[in-house]
């Protein structure tokens, strides 16, 4: 119901994910008034979807904390309960990014050993796959260095899963590659992934920089919120930026019109390559549940790649792979710690700080 373009956008890509995914059901949360008539338009659609009635919506102003005290009544709430209670296999949802972080937090909780759940995102880049798996993009504009090791961990999960990546090679987004360079924090982390890559079932290959996004060198890419937000944010940007000059520069002349005709095969090819919409979906890591945050701008096509991406995660068990393979490298970054001097994570008790 919290998206820019309203309930009519998401009915839309419900029906784009249900015609290419017919196993597909869903649980449909908001005020029956909207919903019913759209539904009603859609009768395949109809069939295999459960109204759950919700007064109340989050809208993009509202403050996270105000939800948690007064949002019991929201679609938001509604539909996160419904994975907490197994209704529903994921959640997902076009509201308040910082609305529903709260919400989630609140009543899935956070897996055993992480601290701070992160938002990954996919990357479109020239890897065989054809994307990296990048986080955190926002979930928190801070991170430590057992919190990097986490996320760490929950992306090479997130890419064995998502991706079907045997054994994910991860990079450490650093302002160079040199091993001296960065954070103190950002160094330290890089410890604690040499020392997890078995456990943790990934491959590390160091630092990268914002040049090796796109470049296809590493399948997970680690970074704390701030950074990942900016670069996610900029990336967008330079997409879009990139085809509306591509646009102009065809239509500038008639000479460019027909070359943008006999290379307009090419041309498509590389507009589904670049669109946001085939990538939209980040996913809280670190709770007890799938939870997939839709740009809050999506049309249909986006709803549905976001759909689809929380059908792809629930039919691999994702939550519980995820917390059983963060338990045992949590105890591989530990030991490092301790054998340099230090112990980082003692503080963190069922992902609680002490």
């Amino acid at each position: 119901m919290g998206g820019d373009r309203g309930p009519a956008a998401v009915v839309a890509g419900m029906a784009e994910a249900l015609s290419r995914l017919p196993d597909l059901a869903f649980l449909l949360h908001g005020r029956p008034a909207d919903l019913e008539p759209l539904l009603a338009k859609r009768p395949e659609l109809a069939a295999v979807t459960t109204l759950f009635p919700a007064t109340d919506v989050v809208t993009m102003e509202d403050k996270p904390s105000q939800v948690m005290r007064h949002g019991q009544a929201t679609s938001m709430w509604s539909a996160i309960d419904a994975v907490k209670e197994g209704h529903a296999g994921a959640a997902v949802s076009c509201g308040n990014t910082g609305a529903l972080m709260a919400v989630s937090m609140l009543r899935l909780r956070k897996l055993p050993g992480i601290n701070r759940p992160a938002i990954a995102c996919l990357w479109p880049n020239r890897g065989p796959q054809g994307f990296a798996v990048m986080l955190d993009v926002g979930a928190d504009v801070k991170a430590e260095a057992p919190d990097l090791l986490a996320y760490a961990l929950m992306g090479a999960s997130y890419a064995r899963n998502g991706l079907g990546l045997k054994r994910p090679r991860v990079g450490l987004l650093n302002v160079g590659s040199e091993d001296h360079k960065g954070r103190a924090e950002v160094r330290e982390a890089q410890d604690l992934l040499v020392a997890a890559t078995e456990s943790g079932g990934f491959d590390y290959v160091g630092f990268v920089e914002g040049s090796d996004l796109p470049s296809g060198r590493v399948d997970v890419v680690v970074t704390d919120g701030f950074t990942g937000n900016i670069a996610l944010k900029t990336g967008e940007g330079t997409a879009k930026f990139v085809g509306e000059m591509l646009s102009e520069t065809f239509r500038s002349t008639l000479l460019s019109k027909l070359g943008a005709l006999l290379a307009m095969g090419a041309l498509g090819r590389l507009r589904k390559r670049i669109d946001p919409r085939r990538v939209n979906g980040g996913v809280f890591l670190g709770l007890n549940g799938t939870v997939v945050k839709s740009h809050g701008s999506a049309d249909a096509t986006g709803v549905a790649a976001a759909i689809e991406l929380a059908r792809r995660l629930a039919a691999t068990d994702f939550t519980a792979r995820l917390k059983a393979r963060v338990a045992s490298a949590g105890v591989a970054g530990q030991d490092a710690a301790e054998a340099a001097g230090a112990n980082p994570v003692a503080d963190i008790k069922d992902g609680r700080p002490e």
